[in-house]
């Protein structure tokens, strides 16, 4: 799934599917241990899954998404400190 579609999900649905990936991971994991994985890219799937559906829920705790970015201008910021040579 893409992230666009994690956002779309409510907080619940989002743990749901958090625990699912996870559970899942662990039996790639323990599968991959005894030898019987048979599609080793799986693991690295299931990772980035963890990956997006932490990042949403850490953007919907923070509130970040849909602001910009504030950034300084570099003319406001002094090149060198005064009294400094």
């Amino acid at each position: 799934m893409k992230a666009a579609d994690y956002r779309q999900m409510s907080d619940e649905q989002l743990e749901l599917s958090l625990k699912e990936v996870v559970k899942n991971l662990f039996h790639l994991r323990f599968q991959s241990a005894t030898d019987r994985l048979e599609t080793p890219s799986e693991i690295n799937k299931a990772k980035r899954e963890v990956a997006r559906i932490r990042t949403v829920i850490r953007e919907r705790q923070l509130g970040v998404r849909g602001q910009k970015p504030t950034v300084q201008p570099a003319a406001a910021q002094p090149a060198v400190p005064q009294g400094a040579k």
